[in-house]
């Protein structure tokens, strides 16, 4: 039986399946799956996603990219006039069939009711459908339909700030979904860019985790920053990064201010340097994300932001296949017992997006030094248990290399980011 996400451990930090095993989110962006795939295509795509290993798939239900009014690839628009309380039955069917495909590959949806331009513009396509009364009949539609399927994480939200008019229309959303699904899922909100759902919603009953979208403004993201502030919060919740740097997408900052296409995309090692630097910092999992894959780029289609190749070219990107060296790492090292630990670094911290982070069992058997460019890295080895081997660990391979320090001091194998590893 496939493993999913089911409640939060009693840690407070982590999520866990419905028998108590860690579950580490590795999820992949596929917004637009229901709305610009195919049956075959999206079998395709979560079979690849799978094999790569992936056990989430964020998808949205009503699509950002003018999902109300043009159809998806069957030729049907999700609702009957507009109407969020009267959803088009034939529609759903292709979203039904992509659940038990998903739940054939193992994967979890991470399932957005609605992008959030249909409640709270802001810019796109739009348009504003939602209030807190329709809100509510669509949120005992979702429930209904899907609440007993175990392969599901409801994610509200969908790229919007949430300001005082919108909050009753998600409070409604949620209270449908509760009162009508048959299994209590995980609940979480994903937000607009440089924000996390506990700015907005942090205190809300029905919000189980945070989901944070560091974003794609420039090369400079720091997710493990925005991590550790909710951390701090209280009542304590798990966090990830919903949202770091989509690989292959051009920084907003070179579309927007400094209009210059010559700016080279976000890389693989972005996206490992991101995914690294805000699980070590705590985070439950992350979310990675490949620009012409969200948007399911193809002939026909009008392509945002330039994307580069269309999705199925873009399923084998170096960052799609290295993400789950991370999972097996964190999960190797015993989920639940992983604790951030920057104090580890005694020298050779860095600055600024290159900054190294640490975390380490809480016992000190175990630790972890993710490095995002090399420099002579000095451990306080005196904070871990004794016995233990030295390694360099290559989140690009997941091969390890025995490690040798000089004097304290270790230095990286190449001029790549390395994870120096004690164990």
């Amino acid at each position: 039986m496939a493993d999913y996400p089911a409640s939060v451990h009693q840690n407070r930090r982590h999520l866990q399946t419905a028998e108590g095993k860690p579950f580490f989110w590795l999820a992949d962006t596929a917004w637009e799956l229901f709305h610009r795939l195919n049956r075959e295509e999206i079998a395709e795509y979560l079979t690849v996603r799978r094999q790569q290993g992936f056990n989430v798939v964020q998808a949205v239900a009503l699509a950002e990219l003018d999902g109300l009014r043009t159809p998806n690839r069957e030729g049907h628009l999700p609702l009957q006039n507009e109407d969020p309380a009267r959803p088009n039955e034939p529609y759903w069917k292709l979203v039904d069939h992509a659940f038990d495909l998903a739940e054939r590959e193992g994967i979890a949806i991470g399932f957005l009711p609605t992008w959030g331009d249909k409640f709270h513009k802001a810019w796109g396509e739009g348009p504003v459908v939602f209030n807190p009364q329709n809100a509510l009949q669509y949120g005992r539609f979702l429930g209904e339909r899907y609440g007993h399927r175990r392969n599901l994480v409801w994610i509200l939200g969908g790229d919007r700030s949430i300001e005082r008019e919108h909050l009753p229309i998600l409070r409604a959303m949620a209270e449908g979904i509760r009162k009508t699904e048959k299994l209590r899922h995980l609940m979480t909100l994903h937000p607009v860019g440089g924000a996390s759902s506990s700015k907005f919603v942090h205190g809300e009953d029905w919000l189980d985790f945070n989901m944070l979208q560091s974003g794609h403004w420039w090369f400079d993201t720091r997710p493990d920053l925005m991590v550790e502030r909710d951390l701090a919060l209280q009542p304590p919740k798990p966090v990830l990064d919903g949202e770091p740097n989509y690989e292959n997408h051009r920084p907003f900052r070179a579309l927007q201010e400094l209009r210059d296409l010559n700016i080279p995309p976000f890389g693989s090692y972005h996206v490992r340097r991101a995914s690294y630097a805000s699980v070590f910092a705590g985070g439950c999992g992350v979310t990675y994300g490949c620009h012409a894959v969200w948007q399911m780029a193809q002939p026909g289609f009008i392509g945002i932001n330039h994307p580069i190749g269309t999705w199925r070219q873009s399923l084998s990107l170096p960052g799609a296949r290295q993400l789950v060296h991370l999972k097996q790492l964190m999960l190797g090292m015993g989920l639940f017992d992983v604790v951030p630990d920057q104090s580890l670094i005694l020298s050779g911290l860095g600055e600024g997006a290159e900054t190294a982070r640490a975390c380490r069992t809480r016992d000190g058997r175990k630790a972890a030094f993710y490095l995002p460019w090399p420099r002579p890295v000095r451990p306080d080895a005196g904070k871990l248990a004794t016995g233990g081997r030295w390694e360099w660990f290559d989140p690009r391979t997941g091969q390890t290399v025995r490690a040798s320090g000089v004097n304290g001091y270790f230095d990286a194998p190449t001029a790549e980011d390395w994870v120096l590893l004690y164990r």
